[in-house]
């Protein structure tokens, strides 16, 4: 049987390239890359069962320098399809003996990102039905004489925790729930009445009483000292959801009462179980992770110093990206088909410094291109989150306009391209820091004036020619 694909990664990679090109500008040959490697997911899963576990992913190695849209590609190629995604740094990771993280924590980082997200998707279905309860509890707080008869129970919490595990615990046989008594006409009347108001808001900033519950947090620690993300088990958190939960009494509005009450509620309606079997699914066929920095542990064995342990995080990462099965508190995972995407600027060093191993696993590889003045022109005023636009709103909401002219984009853009060719090139992050000048004086008297301000060539030369002609000191300011 051929599983359904994730809704979003059917596009094909014309509609892929189409969507990157709403945020990322240029980088024609990563976004293709990519765009095969996420419609390779969707054809992996339409061939028959025997062939689909021997399709692994082809990982993609991009190498470009910092600030031309490695990170962003993957993550709005990720966005795309709602998969799992992390971001993580090579060099926080050490080899075995030496201070820094162990690189199977990235998987563990990409389970609990798949827990988030299957999470919020259940929270989402049960919306509904998880309001309508909690707004009959609201009701129950500020109308308790219109309570059912036996809703508010009197039963031993700890006996029913026990019950749940070892059976009748108090040793007497169990009774058959007694049918729930109807509401008379005149609560049924007062109830409704009640609904209509709080959905109408009428109750909204009224002070209530309410019990909430906490579960308790037992400091009781790791059993054998073992890790807790490494699939330790974590006797507080297995007691805690043993014991019965404690009720505090908080004084809240009915708003915030409403917004307590509907996510436990929702907590209730969910199954934290399927939630982890999926989000453990998901992260293994679906995940997404970008190691960033690889450059920086690229480095071979007669090394001293500092740079000691670069080969041995190389290592310690191969088997993660070759496939291997990593324990996390929520269950095991395997690695083989997440996708790795690894970048770096290979400024002091070539992907051939890579240990041979690791390279075999990064099949494909992009080079992204340097950032030209008509690129940051293009930045600066078409993708959806266009900084120009950005400016714009953000002052907008001070009353003052901003008229951006040709001429002034064409300027920045080409000051942008001057401090990166003088100083270190870090691509389209130059725009935010040249913006921020151009921009500075307004900024700060926004608050006080109003009004439409026309920014063109000759504003964004008087605020930035001195410092760009002046190496040093644009290399302190830009």
């Amino acid at each position: 049987m051929i599983d359904a694909p994730v809704e979003g990664a059917a596009r094909t990679p014309k509609q892929i390239v189409e969507a990157l090109d709403k945020y990322i500008v240029g980088q024609g040959k990563a976004k293709r890359a990519v765009a095969i490697a996420l419609r390779n997911r969707y054809r992996r899963a339409r061939v028959r069962t025997e062939l689909r576990d021997e399709i692994t992913p082809k990982n993609i190695l991009m190498i470009g320098p910092t600030g031309v849209g490695k990170t962003e590609i993957a993550r709005r190629l990720a966005g795309l399809v709602g998969a799992p995604f992390v971001k993580v740094e090579a060099t926080k990771y050490t080899e075995v003996g030496y201070v820094g993280r162990d690189v199977e924590s990235m998987v563990r980082d990409l389970v609990e990102a798949a827990i988030r997200t299957v999470l919020d998707e259940r929270r989402e279905e049960v919306a509904e039905l998880a309001e309508r309860q909690a707004v009959e509890r609201l009701i129950d707080a500020l109308h308790p004489e219109t309570r059912a008869p036996g809703s508010g129970g009197g039963s031993n919490p700890f006996g029913a925790a026990l019950g749940s595990i070892f059976g009748n615990f108090s040793g007497q046989p169990s009774q058959p729930a007694a049918p729930p008594i109807p509401p008379s006409p005149e609560h049924a009347r007062v109830r409704e009445q009640t609904r209509s108001e709080i959905e109408r808001g009428f109750y909204d900033v009224r002070l209530i009483e309410i019990e909430v519950e906490e579960t308790p947090n037992l400091p009781i620690g790791m059993i054998g000292g073992m890790d807790p993300s490494a699939g330790g088990a974590d006797m507080g958190e297995m007691l805690g959801g043993i014991l019965p939960k404690r009720k505090t009494q908080k004084r809240v509005t009915v708003a915030d009462a409403k917004r307590i009450f509907t996510q436990e509620e929702a907590n209730k309606l969910i199954d934290m179980d399927a939630v982890k079997r999926e989000a453990l699914r998901r992260a293994g066929e679906d995940g997404i992770i970008f190691i960033d920095e690889i450059d920086k542990v690229a480095g071979r064995e007669g090394v001293r110093g500092a740079d000691v342990s670069r080969e041995g995080v190389q290592r310690d990462i191969l088997p993660i990206v070759e496939g291997s099965t990593v324990n996390t508190k929520h269950g095991t995972i395997k690695t083989d088909h997440i996708l790795f995407i690894a970048a770096g600027a290979f400024h002091m060093s070539k992907p051939s410094d890579l240990i041979p191993e690791l390279q075999g696993r990064f099949p494909i590889r992009v080079e992204l291109d340097s950032l030209t003045a008509e690129d940051f022109k293009t930045i600066l005023t078409q993708p959806k989150n266009a900084l120009i636009e950005q400016y714009k709103a953000l002052l907008q909401t001070e009353n003052v306009t901003l008229d951006f002219r040709d001429d002034a984009i064409a300027q920045i853009a080409t000051f942008a391209m001057q401090v990166n060719d003088q100083s270190e090139n870090i691509g389209a992050r130059r725009l935010h820091t040249v913006l921020e000048r151009v921009l500075e004086d307004i900024s700060f008297d926004a608050p006080e004036a109003s009004g439409t301000v026309t920014i063109d060539a000759d504003y964004v030369r008087r605020r930035l020619a001195d410092i760009v002609e002046n190496a040093d000191l644009s290399g302190y300011i830009l």
